[in-house]
């Protein structure tokens, strides 16, 4: 919004220079966009009196002109404005002056005729010219008066940014409002008089909508429609960014842009019979002022007659009511419309108005009368006429309500973090128009007024005395904390653990909880799942006990589609079905499944294409429960549909959490897989809450030896690498075992196994007597426990 700071300061008019004035606005949550002089810098222009004007003897377009400037003698002037005539005012830029674009004047001739000056148009002033030729100043202009003081030229336009809850400012009115506020100063609104009715005749006004909870409306005649507008009003609409039209249309501009409430007037000879206020009907039309015809629907709220529609309410008039120069009689319309009965509508007919951009933010639903005598007030000095009675049109039980706040001095202190002085409180929120009762010391009962939608709640008070006390001055302090912090657990999050398994090249999949009990059976042939009484389809008729069962048909489906490599995982629950006879005795178990088909690795050019083993897939599942600090063991796992030999049971602290392995192979060939490496796992195993724990790395060197052990084949590797472990004591850092064989020179029943062992100390070098002895104890202990012996190299 563009408004004038000379009218701004004819309203209020704060002991501050214009910068201060801006930032003064930006502070009070009205940003200043751009702050920028009605016109141009410019030096030695007045206002000059054309007293003769003659033919210029050897050029047809110029004259001769002698111009009064107020002082000295009058000064001979060649110009060849078409407009130029004796009588005139007009602006004159005498000798030594500089106009915009450092344009200077001096004494000169043109075509052998001295020239003292230069009479000037309005845009050699920075104006807008409005014609051909000169500017030309009213008649009573003084002579001599610099024109930059003549025209207000010193003026700054001053364009505000506004927030959509602060509807009550797009205004001259409210923005001063809030000057005053912030400086305490008062405001001196221009004073308003109502204009008597002079005569009887008025239009009955119908509303039969909600969305126009008050409309006035008032018949003036005899109005002079040809009426100039004054030089003032033109001024301030123009530096409002709002172009002359007529008197009348000026002047509910000038009311618009001075009190914030939209006017229309309409041509009353041109209404016929009642004025309804309703909603449209369904494919009305209506021809809008500015010739676009819109279609309108039954949501959209319209002024009419008793034949048609005239106007949009709350956005633009029509065509068939508009008045022209020809219009005597005028119907003016000051209403208050719901802004939800009018936002969205301007924007489906591609429409932007000043009146909708009020409407849609709320506009003050005591200003109706006020802007009516305000307007009818103008229109007898400007225009004449004879006025009706104002006819009121209103139900106050759908005017917004204001209800009372109730504010306390401790809910100011708690939010702001400070102490604001009772007094300042009390004092701001009056001057924005609230009416405050004080309860107790300390709590009062706070009324909005009437234009300020967005007060609500005790928080909005609070922030409208943090606004007006200003935040600058808001102290800086540290909050009091009085916390008791507890430990910090980490915990291994699901969406960490989504990742991780992504991270190894594996999709998500994500299915019912539902499945085939025929693959059911197949998977446990023991399984009795609960059946659904009525299934989505035969496919999805039991609820599952495996999650494989959901990602087997997914594979099946890649496979015939020729994908050869498929890797699958899911996060859902499966349910267990052990001692449960009803529904409520059923058990939902959050759980993790794999399921890998096809390669090691994809295929390139990098190397071999190596189908998937048991220890690739292992490894991948160890690296997801590394990610998560899980310790497990793997035992051989009996489960009917897994592999005997390449499968196993995944244990932690002596507790199954899942398994891995391969599909049986007659489940393969039955299912049409191939080999199928698959694993479940219980998430909340996996998810555990675990607390980091960091030991300082050894500065000083490791030292590794080797071991290879002769041992039964039937002895569980783990079983020995975790003797070891035992045996090796506190200087023993890890071991790993790197190699298997068997075969020529290994008896039959026996395997070797080699083993590395990493030895190291935290605070010192080892010695090799250490390090001996403990491998020799390793040894010893191995071979009364195993029978295991070294191998000869």
């Amino acid at each position: 919004m563009k408004i004038s700071e000379n009218w701004l300061r004819t309203w209020v008019n704060p002991a501050v220079d214009s910068d201060t004035l801006s930032d003064q606005l930006t502070m009070l949550g009205l940003e200043v966009d751009e702050m920028t002089p009605a016109a141009k810098a410019f030096t030695g222009v007045v206002v000059g009196e054309v007293l003769t004007v003659e033919q210029h003897p050897d050029a047809d377009r110029l004259r001769v002109t002698t111009v009064n400037i107020g002082s000295g003698e009058p000064l001979q002037i060649v110009c060849g404005a078409p407009n130029v005539r004796a009588g005139m005012k007009a602006p004159v830029a005498t000798i030594g002056a500089v106009l915009p674009g450092d344009f200077k004047i001096k004494k000169g001739k043109l075509r052998g005729i001295e020239s003292h000056g230069m009479l000037c148009g309005a845009s050699e002033i920075d104006l807008e010219d409005k014609l051909d030729g000169l500017l030309e100043l009213p008649a009573d202009a003084p002579i001599g008066t610099n024109i930059r003081e003549y025209l207000n030229l010193d003026d700054h336009v001053i364009d505000i940014s506004i927030t959509p809850n602060r509807g009550d400012c797009f205004s001259i009115r409210g923005v001063a409002r809030e000057i005053g506020v912030i400086n305490q100063l008062a405001v001196n609104a221009p004073a308003i008089s109502e204009v008597p009715a002079t005569i009887s005749d008025e239009k009955k006004v119908v509303v039969d909508t909600e969305g126009a909870p008050r409309y006035l409306g008032r018949v003036i005649k005899n109005v002079n429609t040809k009426a100039p507008t004054p030089e003032w009003m033109e001024q301030a609409l123009a530096r409002s960014g709002i172009r002359q039209h007529s008197i009348l249309v000026d002047i509910t501009n000038y009311v618009l842009m001075e009190l914030g409430q939209p006017l229309h007037a309409f041509d009353g000879g041109k209404v016929e019979g009642a004025v309804h206020v309703r909603q449209a009907t369904a494919n009305e039309k209506l021809v809008l002022l500015n010739d676009q015809e819109v279609e309108l629907s039954e949501d959209v709220m319209v002024i009419a007659d008793d034949q048609k529609a005239l106007a949009i309410a709350g956005i633009m008039g029509g065509v068939s009511s508009a008045v022209s120069d020809e219009t005597t009689e005028i119907f003016l319309e000051s209403a208050f419309f719901a802004p939800l009965a009018i936002v969205g509508r301007a924007r489906r007919f591609g429409l932007h108005t000043d009146a909708s951009q009020r409407y849609e933010r709320g506009v003050d639903f005591e200003l109706p009368m006020i802007a009516m005598n305000r307007a009818s007030q103008l229109i007898a000095e400007l225009a004449g006429g004879d006025f009706g009675p104002i006819t009121v049109a209103e139900n106050t039980a759908l005017l917004p309500q204001r209800h009372a706040i109730e504010l306390k001095q401790a809910q100011v202190d708690q939010l702001l973090g400070y102490q604001v002085e009772s007094d300042f409180i009390i004092d701001a929120l009056q001057r924005l128009g609230c009416a405050v009762t004080v309860k107790a010391q300390g709590e009062w009962t706070v009324v909005p007024p009437s234009h300020r939608y967005d007060m609500e709640i005790y928080q909005d008070l609070i922030e409208e005395v943090a606004r007006i006390h200003g935040y600058d001055n808001i102290q800086m302090s540290l909050p009091v904390i009085d916390v008791k912090l507890a430990k910090h657990q980490d915990q291994f999050e699901l969406a960490q653990l989504r990742q991780t398994v992504a991270t190894l090249g594996y999709q998500e999949a994500i299915s019912f909880s539902f499945a085939d009990l025929k693959l059911e059976k197949q998977l446990n042939p023991e399984v009795h799942p609960l059946m659904l009484a009525n299934p989505i389809s035969s496919d999805l008729a039991t609820m599952r006990s495996t999650l494989l069962s959901s990602l087997i048909p997914c594979v099946q489906y890649n496979l015939n589609r020729q994908q050869n490599r498929v890797r699958f995982f899911e996060l859902g629950l499966r349910f267990d079905y052990q001692n449960a006879e009803s529904i409520e005795e059923l058990k939902q178990i959050p759980t993790l499944a794999l399921i890998a088909v096809g390669s090691r690795t994809p295929e390139s050019w990098h190397g071999k294409v190596q189908a998937m083993d048991f220890f690739d897939f292992k490894g991948e599942v160890e690296e997801v429960l590394a990610a998560g600090r899980v310790q497990a063991e793997y035992v051989r796992s009996n489960k009917s549909w897994l592999h005997p030999g390449q499968s196993a049971e995944i244990v932690v602290d002596g507790k199954s959490i899942g398994y891995l392995g391969r599909l049986h192979p007659s489940l393969e060939d039955a299912l049409d897989l191939g080999t199928t490496w698959v694993a479940e796992l219980d998430q909340s195993a996996v998810l555990q809450t675990y607390v980091s724990n960091f030991t300082e790395l050894s500065r000083f060197p490791s030292v590794r030896r080797d071991i290879a052990l002769l041992i039964d084949d039937n002895i569980n590797v783990r079983e020995i690498q975790q003797l070891i472990e035992k045996s090796g004591g506190d200087l023993l850092d890890s071991t790993w075992l790197f190699d298997v064989y068997t075969g020529q020179g290994v008896e039959n029943g026996k395997r070797s196994l080699a083993f590395a062992l990493l030895w190291q100390h935290p605070s010192r070098t080892l010695e090799d007597a250490e390090i001996k002895s403990g491998m020799d104890h390793i040894i010893e202990v191995l071979e009364n426990t195993y029978q295991a012996t070294l191998r000869a190299s």
